[in-house]
This record gives C-alpha cells, structure tokens and sequence, in this order.
C-alpha cells in the first residue's frame, strides 16, 4: 500500500474520477520511471524490450525464468488498484525474498506490459500480443488514438523503433512459467487470495452505423436519416442477448460531428462481449449485429461491423496451478470474465495468476477496492510462489 500512495498523485482524472493512464502518455511514462527507479533501487537490471515492454531481472537474463508482473495503464477513469497492485505487489515480493535471504536458483524477472488496457489505441494486451505475434507489428503501429495520433508515433516518441516490433522469440524463451498477482474483479472470493482458472472468450466490435447529418430543429422527423436511433438499438439489442451467464456491454458511444442541436452523420458504438466459449460469444455478437442490421434498414441508414480484437477461452496450466495451490496450503480457483497479459501468455507460456480478494467487486471505476491485509496477503502468497518456482 505504501508503494501504490507513492503514485497515487499520477494520472488523476478530475472529469472522471480515477484515473486516466494510457500507453505512453504522460502518465503511463511517469509511472514507467517510476518502476525503473524502483527496481533499480532493488538492484535489479531494467532492460526495455523492442514491444515497448519493461523489464527487471534479479540474476542473468536468460531462458526459463519465473516471471511475474502485470501493467500501468489504465481504463479511462479506472481504479488504483488494476495493474499497479500486480507491479507493486512484485517489487514488495522480492523485498520480501531478500529480506529472509534467499537466493534464486532460477532467475526471476517483473514485467510491466504496456497498453493493457487498450484505453488510448483501442486493443488490449498490446505489449503481450505484439510480443507472442497475436497482432503484426503493421496492424498495432496503425492504430490511433482520439487525437490522432497512432501508436506506432507514440513507441517512436516514447524511444522504441515501430520497425523492430514485432513476435519476440527471446523474450517468449526467457518465460520458464509466469505469474501475473492481479485484484478480482468481482465477487469471487471470500478468502483473501486465490486463483484463477479460465479466461471467458472475450472481443471488442466496432459498430459504425451512417446516415445523414442534419438540423436538429428543422428538419421533420419523417424526413431524417438518424443513425443515432440504431446505434441505441444496438445498446438495448446488447442487454437482451447476454443471457446464460453471456456478457455484452456498450461503453463507448461518439457521434459525429457530435453537436447538440444537430442530427449525427455517423455513430460509432464499441461493443464488449464475453461468454463461456467461442461458439457462444460469437452466437451473442451475432444476435446484436443482426438487430443492429434492422433497426438501420428501418432507419434508412447503413451500418459497418469491424472486429478490433478477439481471444478464444483461455485455460490456465492446471499442473503449475496446482502446485502454486499446494504452496500456499490450497486456495480457491475460479473463472474470470476480465482479459490479462496472462490470458495472452497462457498459449506459449506456463501460465497463473494469482487474485487478491475485492470486496465490492467494483473494478474499471474509481471506487475499485482492496483491503491492505488482503493486499499484503497477496504479497506473501506471491512471494511464497515465487521462492518455490525459482527455489
């Protein structure tokens, strides 16, 4: 907890509340060096990966390392505690280790991903997928954010080459087993930690529905061609086909040009669905955008879908689960509906993640809690798993 108030003052939200951390804004850079001071304090060598990821190695870089870490950034107004717990609750792990004198046999690394959240560019996991190959280097680095400005600008800005990013086969080799500590973003537990199990299948569509901006005042009802009206549709179409456990939500809505007294020309909705499986979360998206395609017909506008990102059901290593399980005398595991960098790992990678209890289950929103003993619970759990695997 004494690291996260070192940087509560960075990225604060005054519209949202919360906080407003993004890959390689002014927050997320600020809080970049922040770990570099941090771990080199630690006597750890920070090395930078060519993704625009940041690593720490306490021993030689190498192949098969135990690795933990999770990420910086933010959603826009989001919590204290979703990412920067897993980085603070790292740095605090290898106090601990040294503190009781140990000595890794295994080196061990933190790694801090960027752009988890895909809160400026738009796709999530960014860091992880360019490092596994799940996006090209070419599709990232023309991602843009509201400004403008894409990402391959912004690496370039931040000090990394866009024409080095790439599939990191070194970087995938120096992954033994990862464990990533992260808060739950639910109400899962009743016990301070656990673990988790499986990642839903999840994505993020992009609906553009067009139709013909005009006075708001003047021009009759019968006569407009409101894309807004299928775009609400789209919202309403989204609550009724998350049913069975399914999840559908529309967070983003921008109409263009955005004016009060004018009629849109195009409405752009973000749509977010998560299900057990593929076959159902694809089954959800398809449900939505068949209403989405009605209610333009009926609107006499025309719509646009584009998949911004999609990752199939993740299982967690079940044997590394077990045996981190078996370290920490058992703990409950369970599914989450939230996407990691370790969901991303998960199919190269021995892979686990570690929850720290939530006690709301309020997460993405300033009010996203955790207690410090179960904070500090985690750090030991964390700290326990990490001499075991590197012991």
């Amino acid at each position: 907890m004494t690291d996260l108030a070192d940087i509560a003052s960075v990225g604060r939200d005054a519209r949202r509340g919360g906080y407003s951390r993004h890959g390689f804004d002014r927050a997320e850079i600020e809080l970049r060096q922040w770990f570099t001071e941090e771990a080199t304090r630690r006597g750890l060598d920070v090395q930078p990966d060519r993704n625009g990821n940041l690593w720490a190695w306490w021993g030689k870089p190498g192949p098969g390392a135990v690795v933990t870490g999770s990420h910086l950034d933010s959603v826009p107004g989001g919590g204290a505690f979703d990412g920067p717990l897993g980085v603070v609750s790292a740095l605090q792990a290898i106090d601990l280790l040294r503190a009781k004198n140990f000595s890794p046999v295994k080196s061990i690394a933190l790694v801090v991903f960027v752009e988890e959240e895909g809160g400026r560019f738009g796709v999530a996991c960014l860091g992880s997928r360019l490092m596994t190959g799940a996006i090209s280097p070419e599709a990232a680095c023309k991602l843009t954010d509201p400004d403008g400005v894409s990402f391959g600008e912004a690496a370039h800005k931040a000090g990394f080459d866009p024409l080095r990013m790439g599939r990191d086969d070194q970087a995938l080799r120096s992954i033994g087993q990862f464990v990533e500590l992260h808060v739950e973003q639910g109400r899962g537990l009743d016990v301070p930690v656990g673990l988790a199990s499986s990642i839903l299948a999840h994505g993020r569509w992009r609906f553009t529905f067009t139709g013909e901006g005009n006075h708001a005042g003047a021009t009759l009802i019968e006569d407009r061609r409101d894309p807004m009206l299928p775009a609400s549709q789209l919202v309403l179409a989204a609550r009724r086909a998350a049913t069975g456990g399914a999840r559908a939500t529309v967070g983003r809505i921008v109409p263009n040009p955005g004016g009060t007294n004018v009629i849109a020309s195009s409405v752009d909705v973000w749509l977010d669905a998560r299900a057990g499986d593929d076959a159902r979360t694809r089954e959800v998206v398809e449900a939505i955008s068949k209403a989405a395609y009605a209610a333009s017909v009926e609107e006499g506008c025309e719509v646009r879908v584009t998949e911004e990102s999609y990752g199939d059901t993740v299982h967690f290593d079940s044997a590394l689960r077990d045996e981190i399980s078996g370290v920490l005398g058992g703990v409950p595991a369970l599914p989450t509906g939230a996407g990691h960098d370790a969901g991303i790992l998960a199919g190269h990678v021995p892979t686990a993640m570690l929850f720290v209890r939530n006690p709301t289950g309020v997460s993405h929103a300033p009010a996203e809690h955790a207690e410090p003993d179960d904070c500090a619970a985690g750090v030991v759990a964390l700290a326990s798993t990490l001499e075991h695997l590197a012991g």
